[in-house]
């Protein structure tokens, strides 16, 4: 007897697929350049937002002195009325300043962690990963501006309870959380900027506070411009925190505010301030 005949291949072995053959020789080909810095960047802001999961104290520390700026200064400066703000009352003047200060007293001292990783290890593993160094400072950045919110909403529903009049417009309240985080993006690259510079805690818990005050009372965050005097006007236009402060409070308030301006320089502050903390960062870990 003749052998019965063999049974057909199937299709699908007679036909050869190149791609999953090239897969099974060779891994694809890992992501590269612009194409992969964004997923950095948000496993690195991921990474320190995970922090707050075991230790939330510092945001209810930090919720202590924007409440005392606003129960106790801008209640008092309401009632006697000493600062001219327009018609404003006061404490509507003063709540959006008040949300810039507590972001970048929050932003300032973000390089003290960046030097304890250091004196622990941690930022030598991170600088031997392919992350690049660029997104390993913007996801800190980034964090800490997401940590600034929080105390943004703190701020807003304080003084909600105070009266003050804010806009709850949902794209004016969007405009005011890019604000908030790009300004506590620049302020944090500025401390781990210091941090790359003077290498030590103490040297930069020094430095940190001794320009906080300054860059804060040398702002548009307690009174107008026009009502400093000269010297002190020029530092207000230099300063990034009265570019903050200024959407800030065009948005909430709706008072007169160059958005346009105000939103392109912070821009250009975090893009500048990341460049010169991540150009730094190989130094820091020495």
């Amino acid at each position: 007897m003749s052998e019965a005949p063999a049974a057909p291949r199937p299709a699908s072995a007679d036909r050869a697929h190149p791609a999953d053959l090239d897969l099974l020789v060779a891994p694809p080909r890992a992501r590269t350049g612009f194409r992969v810095l964004p997923a950095r960047v948000g496993a690195m802001c991921a990474v320190e937002l995970q922090k707050l999961r075991h230790d939330r104290t510092e945001l209810y520390t930090r919720a202590v002195q924007p409440a005392l700026w606003l129960l106790i200064f801008g209640e008092t400066f309401t009632r006697i009325r000493a600062i001219p703000t327009g018609g404003i009352p006061y404490l509507d003047y003063l709540a959006p300043g008040i949300i810039a200060q507590s972001a970048m007293f929050i932003a300032i001292f973000y390089g003290i962690m960046i030097i304890w990783e250091r004196d622990s290890g941690i930022l030598t593993k991170l600088l031997v990963t392919p992350t690049p160094r660029a997104a390993l400072i913007a996801g800190k950045a980034f964090a800490a501006g997401v940590k600034a919110l929080v105390q943004a909403v703190v701020v807003v529903l304080i003084a909600a309870l105070l009266g003050v009049a804010l806009t709850w417009n949902p794209l004016r309240l969007l405009g005011v959380a890019v604000a908030v985080v790009l300004g506590s993006a620049f302020f944090s690259c500025l401390s781990m900027t210091i941090a790359g510079i003077v290498l030590t805690r103490d040297r930069l818990m020094g430095i940190g506070q001794a320009i906080t005050m300054p860059l804060f009372f040398g702002s548009n965050a307690l009174y107008p411009v026009h009502v400093m005097p000269g010297w002190l006007q020029a530092i207000s236009k230099v300063n990034p925190l009265s570019y903050q402060v200024d959407p800030l409070r065009g948005l909430l308030l709706g008072t007169p505010s160059h958005l346009l301006t105000d939103f392109l320089v912070l821009l250009v502050a975090a893009a500048v301030g990341i460049t010169s903390a991540s150009s730094l960062l190989g130094r820091l870990a020495r």
